[in-house]
């Protein structure tokens, strides 16, 4: 279903409009006040690009020197082109330690490549450990959001979800009740389950460690309790130098949850005798990551930090929600970032989900001007698939129009009467129906000239 149809049937669904309305005003005031509090922001902003600009530039060299850190580390790393080859890797790899169950750290990279649908197929049951994400999967239901996958659902609804299938009895709405009941059904899985898989926040080439941000505790739980820890890490996560992470990590929590610092820092370098898993795996993630490094505007999206600060300052988003872009990575980044992934395959009506009203850009902590590559996009979709019958049809008529003086102020007489209409004439009628059409002016500059 194309984002126009979708979207259609998200926004009558009242209550999780009113459920959209309040997280994303909650989380968009405690991120302006934290942010207030940073004197040198824009600054920071400025270096956060800059970082990641320098690894993208050079991706490959960094990406070769996070191999040989890792490896010198006791690590392994795999290269997947793709999502069938991370998937199969992923199974490979837990076949391996001789388990046939998996616990997971909330990750993009692992939503996006379909990891647990493809284990499940292979006979591998993956747990869900993040809070969001265990209730996203009891529902049987997708991720709405990057930060937090079941912000369309309210208190109530995860208390029923709760006791219908945990089996949870008396439960109350109160969040630390709910935490419990989850920690609950959690806990045992840790201590159980031999393999970990988390994706990464961000990865350092100069020394191989890898870092997962997070508030609940149970990625640190996922990262440190298994025999087997694999990582499954889009190419562009990679950051030059350790002294890097002091910016990211300082702009990331800020434009995230508004916290000063993530509750949960966790940083790993190969694996250590007597600490931690025993076997580490990192599976470097293509899956259109290169392509769209070819293209010199569209390559920005790939700067993202997944912060969703452009979601939660989005007036698209917070009316229509995140199922309605039909990706694992909705909002303005989604609109940018799933089409390329997908090399204009896919998701091609996403560059049109957004007003253009640039609250995007102002929030983005590393300054991807997600409005001129909505635009861009448009443009390359146009360009490659060509553009819509009627879009074309309009575009033809209007370039005979503007080619002809006499047809040019026919067409502007043709405005004025149209003007003292309440609304445009046929097609165009939808169009104003819901705005205040330009009123033609009832004499032109033409007009004007030739009666002095």
């Amino acid at each position: 279903m194309s984002f126009p149809d979708a979207a259609r049937v998200e926004l009558d669904k009242a209550q999780q409009r009113r459920n959209l309305r309040k997280a994303t005003t909650t989380i968009r005031a405690k991120r302006a006040a934290v942010v207030a509090e940073v004197p040198d922001w824009e600054p920071l902003r400025d270096e956060g690009a800059r970082v990641k600009d320098e690894a993208l530039h050079d991706l490959a060299t960094h990406l070769e020197r996070l191999e040989v850190a890792v490896t010198a580390a006791g690590g392994t790393v795999h290269w997947a082109r793709d999502a069938a080859e991370a998937n199969a890797l992923v199974a490979r790899l837990t076949r391996a330690a001789g388990s046939d169950e998996i616990i997971k750290v909330k990750s993009m990279a692992t939503d996006e490549i379909g990891l647990n649908a493809a284990l499940a197929a292979e006979g591998i049951t993956a747990h869900e450990t993040d809070l969001a994400e265990l209730i996203v999967a009891l529902a049987g239901d997708r991720p709405s959001h990057i930060l937090v996958p079941a912000i369309h659902r309210n208190r109530a609804e995860i208390r029923d979800l709760f006791e219908a299938e945990l089996g949870e009895t008396g439960l109350s709405t109160d969040p630390a009740a709910l935490t419990a009941a989850a920690r609950r059904h959690l806990r045992e899985r840790f201590l159980r389950v031999k393999v970990g898989v988390s994706g990464a926040n961000f990865a350092v080439a100069e020394t191989g460690t890898v870092c997962v941000v997070e508030s609940e505790g149970n990625g640190r739980m996922c990262t440190t309790l298994p025999d087997t820890l694999i990582t499954v890490m889009g190419i562009e996560k990679v950051i030059p130098r350790h002294a890097d992470l002091a910016t990211m990590l300082t702009l990331l929590p800020r434009s995230s949850t508004g916290e000063r610092m993530n509750p949960y820092t966790s940083l790993w370098t190969g694996v250590t005798p007597g600490d931690g898993p025993r076997d580490f795996h990192l599976i470097l993630l293509d899956n259109g990551r290169t392509a769209t490094l070819a293209d010199p505007v569209g390559r920005d999206a790939l700067r993202c930090i997944r912060c969703s600060a452009c979601l939660n300052s989005c007036p698209v988003y917070e009316r229509a929600g995140g199922h309605a872009y039909g990706n694992t990575y909705p909002g303005p980044i989604g609109a940018i970032l799933a089409p390329q992934l997908a090399e204009l395959r896919d998701h091609t009506a996403l560059p049109w989900a957004s007003s253009l009203c640039g609250a995007c850009y102002e929030v983005c902590p590393v300054k991807i001007d997600i409005p001129t590559i909505l635009v861009h996009l448009r443009s390359r979709v146009v360009r490659e698939q060509g553009a819509p019958p009627s879009e074309r049809l309009a575009m033809e008529a209007m370039a005979r129009v503007f080619a002809s003086r006499r047809r040019y102020e026919a067409a502007q007489r043709g405005a004025r009467l149209a003007g003292l209409a309440a609304h445009l004439p046929g097609p165009l009628r939808t169009w104003s129906g819901v705005r205040e059409p330009p009123q033609a002016p009832r004499r032109t500059f033409r007009d004007w000239w030739r009666s002095r």
